[in-house]
């Protein structure tokens, strides 16, 4: 008798929690129906991603949703990540508002940053408010076109390095491009980040190549730890969350510490871009001032510059090779271009002749296109907004997903999204698109703000690979491509195959 009580009271229990977790889900899941907004219903607990956790990649999803929602027509939907209720804006109008001109409204990306346990998570991408807005004052002299004139030469002697790996290696059979491609963008930002020869062409196991691929390469409860990091900041924050590994965290730390200390006490001088930030850094005893950034803070950025700096243009340039190895017209008007601006200019490439390739640049700007290297632009509402033309309120603390994949497969700006076509991005086609309709790096205050260098040092390995080699796809490569589900950025999953040929 007592025994059948006890199951009675349990069954209670169990019956009366889970009413009100359906409860709860019930009122979280009524937040766009409330307002009024067209979404798609949710379904407990996934919301809107159900089949999506490491199956799709987050861009995927979100052109699917961003497809669906312009299919009905809609300026603007809600979704659900989660139980997360998530803004997409799907009119470019509308997006430029958020993005641009009413960007005092909506300031902060969806990040997490501990200075505590993860100091390297502190960087410009991840930091939010007036922090922020320092921090992107202090920095915006390191990208200019007179410092990026400067790094160069850095640029040019490792695309030379390439070519040299390349021509070896292609001699073994077929060649994995996008290893390649990684180990040459690792060099460069390793020599402009840190002021080091990372050597990683010859050498595809040191240490430099190793510890940057565990950033981005993580694992599943790394990634667990840093979707909850992002969804309950304050709580992840006070229990030692972290965003990056802590191997790689300490190994870069050490680096860049190391390499500070080295040049202050010598006088040895670079032109890179730790150079820039340790001018920047205020001296021991010192009071900051307004120009001024701390050691943490250059290490951080110094961190952010290498890992999106290597992973970004080497997928860039990984699938641009994809794309001209499946269109050889189109590699070799490429490829004569390049070599037409060359012969102008006795064989050698130049910060000043990069400019003349033109065609190069609508290559570029198409692989950008179909694989944007950020696929889903994040906003959290900083201060309470009304959207233009309508009665609804965001109020702060909403999250806004942009899908910048999801415009750039929209047939209403790019008819036969799914072909290869640089001819796009001739300024006669440029000029008839609505601005906002190509955001591979952003838009407004919060655009990347090291997207020339990035791109400069894409199209240099580019233009290099192309006046060398002739590339075709191996049947090593497994089509289509699969993108890796658990990286934020658009990556490829696999290796990239194909066979190389010296010209």
């Amino acid at each position: 008798m007592f025994s059948e009580f006890i199951l009675l009271k349990l069954f209670s229990v169990i019956l009366a929690t889970l009413a009100m977790v359906i409860i709860f889900f019930k009122r979280r899941y009524s937040h766009w129906k409330d307002r009024g907004i067209d979404y798609i219903e949710p379904i407990i607990p996934y919301g809107n991603s159900k089949g999506s956790f490491f199956k799709k990649s987050l861009g995927e999803w979100m052109v699917e949703f961003y497809s669906a929602m312009k299919a009905r027509n809609v300026k603007h939907a809600g979704c659900y990540f989660m139980i997360s209720p998530i803004y997409v804006p799907i009119d470019l109008d509308l997006i430029k508002q958020i993005l641009q001109t009413d960007f005092v409204h909506f300031t902060d990306h969806r990040s997490f940053y501990n200075d505590k346990t993860d100091p390297l998570s502190a960087h410009i991408f991840s930091l939010k408010g007036q922090r922020w807005r320092n921090l992107r004052v202090k920095l915006t002299p390191t990208f200019t076109s007179g410092k990026m004139k400067l790094m160069f030469p850095i640029m040019a002697k490792i695309s030379q390095e390439l070519i040299q790996t390349v021509s070896e290696e292609c001699q073994n059979g077929p060649m994995d491009v996008k290893d390649v491609c990684g180990r040459f963008t690792t060099d460069v930002i390793g020599n402009c980040a840190f002021g080091i020869d990372c050597n990683s062409l010859k050498d595809p196991n040191t240490e430099f190549r190793i510890k940057g691929k565990r950033v981005v390469n993580m694992t599943y409860s790394e990634i667990f730890v840093a979707l909850l990091s992002v969804a309950f900041p304050n709580v992840m924050r006070h229990l030692g969350g972290r965003v990056t590994p802590k191997e790689s965290a300490d190994f870069f730390w050490n680096v860049v510490k190391d390499t500070t200390e080295y040049r202050q006490k010598s006088g040895v001088r670079r032109n890179d871009a730790l150079q820039l930030l340790i001018d920047m850094m205020h001296k021991d005893g010192e009071e900051e001032t307004d120009n001024s950034i701390s050691f943490s803070e250059l290490a951080a950025q110094a961190f952010v510059f290498f890992v999106a700096g290597f992973e970004t243009s080497s997928t860039l340039m990984s699938f641009a090779l994809f794309e001209l190895s499946l269109n050889e017209d189109v590699q070799n008007k490429a490829r004569n271009e390049i070599n037409d601006v060359l012969q102008r200019n006795n064989g050698e490439i130049t910060y000043d002749n990069l400019f003349e390739m033109r065609y190069l640049d609508m290559v570029i700007n198409e692989t950008l296109r179909k694989y944007p290297p950020v696929p889903v632009l994040t906003r959290i509402c900083t201060k309470d907004y009304k959207i233009p033309n309508t009665d609804i309120n965001l109020k702060e603390g909403d999250e806004v997903f942009i899908s910048a994949k999801g415009i750039h497969y929209d047939p209403e700006y790019y008819p036969d999204p799914d072909r290869f076509d640089p001819d796009r991005f001739s300024e006669e086609n440029k000029s008839k698109r609505h601005h906002f309709a190509f955001l591979p790096f952003g838009e407004g205050p919060r655009i990347c703000i090291g997207l020339r260098f990035g791109l400069m040092q894409a199209k240099v390995g580019l233009a290099r690979l192309l006046t060398n080699f002739k590339f075709k796809l191996n049947p090593r490569t497994e089509l289509p491509l699969k993108l890796d589900p658990k990286n934020f950025l658009t990556s490829i999953l696999n290796g990239l195959w194909m066979d190389v040929e010296k010209i």
